[in-house]
């Protein structure tokens, strides 16, 4: 297979599995306690980075972290602690459809702090482009669904899972100063999440819900698993397919997964899909869309 086929075909397979994570995370989370399944999660991820990392610097005499602690931790507690908490107490809340969209305005909060603190160019199409997925998102975040058990209060979930989405892009901005000072994107991946996640532990035992996270059923442990692995091959496969084919051209076919979630919410969950959320999606993505054509100068 050429090389070029077999980057779209992983970056394929990246999307799918992204579009089914949320949507199996939203029925895992229901009866799991946010902070408990995000703490154990982290770990688990974060000693498998751990050790993809150190088998591919195997026989290398390379010292593992080369950056100055204070990025890793900074990514550690607002990108593997803070935000994860945020979405997935959020998914908990309201729809897998309305997350998935939301977490794709990630896009516009990187570029304009991008713009503030890296010194990266924000166009004039490009800031048009943000004001038209400003609009997608209020449109999202007005759209009427009525509670119900999957989705208990969908308004606040839907600001919870925007609050970790900004988040995400105050952390997408540190890392990428960790990695212009040269440290190593898995190293990175590592600290988000293992030391992410003994912050999240230390959470569990001060909000007083070390019961809940003994009291994990074999069930709720498989959950966390299946999640875990979900992550492990989005990572895996994003990463193997941006060493055959341009980043850019990865980044946009992933523009696939928020439409999975979608589907599989509408199909499988029952939930429900306005209009004017429909619409509002359809900007979210068309302007995700278009800033990534833009790093790529079409």
């Amino acid at each position: 297979m050429k090389k070029e086929n077999l980057g779209i075909l992983l970056v394929l397979c990246t999307a799918v599995l992204s579009g089914i994570a949320i949507p199996a995370n939203k029925i895992f989370i229901v009866k799991t306690d946010p902070a408990v399944f995000t703490a154990v999660r982290a770990i688990i991820i974060g000693l498998l980075f751990l050790a993809l990392t150190l088998w591919m610097n195997r026989g290398k005499k390379k010292q593992l972290f080369t950056v100055d602690w204070k990025y890793l931790a900074s990514i550690a507690v607002i990108g593997g602690a803070a935000a994860f908490l945020l979405y997935f107490t959020g998914l908990q809340l309201t729809t897998s459809g309305h997350a998935a969209f939301l977490h794709k305005t990630l896009p516009i909060y990187t570029a304009i702090l991008a713009f503030l603190f890296l010194g990266e160019k924000l166009t004039k199409k490009t800031a048009a482009v943000i004001a038209v997925m400003f609009l997608g998102v209020y449109l999202i975040y007005s759209s009427a669904i009525s509670p119900a058990e999957m989705w208990s209060n969908p308004q606040l979930g839907d600001l919870l899972v925007l609050a970790a989405a900004f988040l995400w892009g105050v952390e997408n901005v540190i890392a990428k100063k960790a990695m212009i000072r040269g440290e190593n994107n898995f190293i990175v991946s590592f600290s988000r999440m293992f030391f992410g996640g003994l912050i999240l532990f230390g959470a569990v035992i001060l909000m007083g819900k070390t019961d809940a996270l003994l009291a994990l059923s074999s069930q709720q442990l498989i959950n966390i698993v299946i999640s875990t692995l979900l992550l492990f091959g989005y990572v895996l496969t994003y990463y193997w397919a941006i060493k055959l084919i341009d980043v850019s051209k990865a980044a946009t076919l992933l523009l696939i997964a928020p439409v999975v979630s979608l589907m599989l919410g509408i199909l499988f969950l029952g939930e429900p899909a306005p209009l004017i959320q429909l619409f509002g999606s359809a900007l979210v993505l068309a302007g995700a869309y278009f800033i990534t054509a833009e790093e790529r100068g079409i």
